[in-house]
């Protein structure tokens, strides 16, 4: 009788504390897309509904289109850049014995220690150096590099999960290192690159400090910097019902990304933690 008890008390627990976790995470939300479609400024008049904010905010600026544009491009160049990096580099580091492979792994986690801040000045610098000032591009190829320690990391152990045995094999049938990894084991480290593209386009879509610093040209912004110039306001005026959807339409992507992908991304997390 205690064994029962006990696990219908541990699973009143859990999921008693789930309903509470799920209700503080998702509340702000419900809260902010309500907001949107209710009231004087949504509707023009009295407590109704309407789609009055999303009105404003398509035309704001640039325009929605836009900034959803600008964003979309930084955020596949950021996904693509550090996908093939980090999977090349952690095929190598987990595959191949080469002089200083531990040195070159722990510089790049380096990366982790050291300030956001105290390089977006060099990297301002450097960046108008090689053209790539004031361009997406540019922006893409920043954000790309401080995904690669995390992206490293994780494609390295997704690598290092796989049996050895199958590109011994791979091997022996007459296959270069290189259509191994592309006939054999990528296929296997398929959650793992999922996930390492998931953190990318999650921290891309929504950087704020890097493309305010980085673009200069108003019609380049992408939607964070759009929604933060909207609610700096004119003459110290701020429309919140426009800034609500401007966060409602930046969350409705990021939302959609993850429950697309959640199960690679659980799978990505769990794929290093046994080897064989």
């Amino acid at each position: 009788m205690s064994r029962p008890r006990h696990r219908v008390a541990r699973s009143a627990g859990f999921y008693s504390t789930s309903t509470v976790l799920a209700v503080l995470f998702l509340f702000p939300m419900v809260w902010t897309l309500f907001s949107s479609v209710h009231g004087r400024q949504a509707s023009g008049h009295g407590n109704g509904w309407g789609i009055d904010d999303y009105k404003r905010l398509f035309h704001y600026g640039s325009g929605l289109p836009a900034y959803l544009l600008n964003t979309t491009v930084v955020a596949l160049i950021t996904v693509c850049v550090t996908v093939v990096a980090t999977t090349l580099g952690g095929y190598a580091v987990a595959r191949f014995d080469f002089p200083g492979k531990n040195v070159l792994f722990l510089i790049t986690l380096a990366i982790l220690m050291v300030p956001y801040a105290t390089i977006l000045v060099p990297l301002y610098v450097f960046l108008g150096w090689i053209g790539l000032q004031n361009s997406l591009i540019g922006l893409g190829l920043v954000l790309a590099m401080f995904q690669l320690p995390f992206g490293l990391f994780m494609m390295r152990n997704s690598f290092e999960a796989l049996p050895v045995e199958l590109e011994e094999a791979a091997l022996i049938d007459g296959c270069t290192p290189t259509g191994v990894l592309r006939r054999v084991l990528l296929r296997g480290v398929a959650p793992g690159m999922v996930t390492v593209a998931l953190f990318a386009f999650l921290a891309a879509w929504n950087e704020f400090v890097a493309p305010l610093i980085f673009l200069t040209d108003g019609a380049k912004f992408t939607l964070p910097v759009a929604l933060f110039n909207l609610e700096a306001g004119n003459f110290g005026s701020v429309d919140f019902g426009a800034l609500q959807s401007g966060v409602v339409t930046a969350a409705v992507p990021c939302v959609a990304v993850f429950l697309l992908l959640q199960r690679y991304y659980v799978r990505g997390f769990t794929s290093g933690a046994l080897k064989g």
